[in-house]
């Protein structure tokens, strides 16, 4: 195979992946002003075990948008924005160096972390009262 070639599928093949990852509703992180936390942390719990066991995590606020990730109990989230029953969220784990995801100093932005997504409020649990 000519190596034009294949360096045009390997293009492709990371067009594909970019777009895929795409949120096809961004998430909003509200304008903050250092004082007050921009997200809140909230822990995954109540899914059953003897059903399918994840939560799926959506490119949008519904059922109709594609399904990008799984949760499980115990995985935690920060939540930014809601949509009806339905909450923005970043999840995974943060590196040392990385700056708060929840303390925004400025005007409202998108979110921009890789691990991010929409989820069903109903099977979340806040971590601070």
């Amino acid at each position: 195979m000519p190596r034009a070639t294949v360096f045009s599928a390997c293009l492709l093949i990371l067009a594909h992946s970019a777009a895929a990852a795409d949120l096809d509703v961004p998430i909003t992180e509200m304008a903050g002003d250092g004082r007050a936390a921009t997200c809140a942390g909230s822990i995954v719990a109540g899914l059953d075990p003897a059903g399918d066991g994840f939560l799926a995590v959506r490119s949008g606020p519904g059922t109709n948008y594609r399904k990008i990730d799984e949760l499980r109990n115990g995985d935690v989230v920060n939540v930014f924005e809601g949509v009806g029953p339905w909450v923005g969220v970043t999840y995974g784990r943060v590196s040392d160096g990385w700056p708060d995801p929840c303390a925004n100093t400025g005007p409202a932005r998108r979110v921009r972390d890789s691990q991010k997504g929409w989820i069903h409020s109903n099977w979340l649990e806040d971590l601070a009262g």
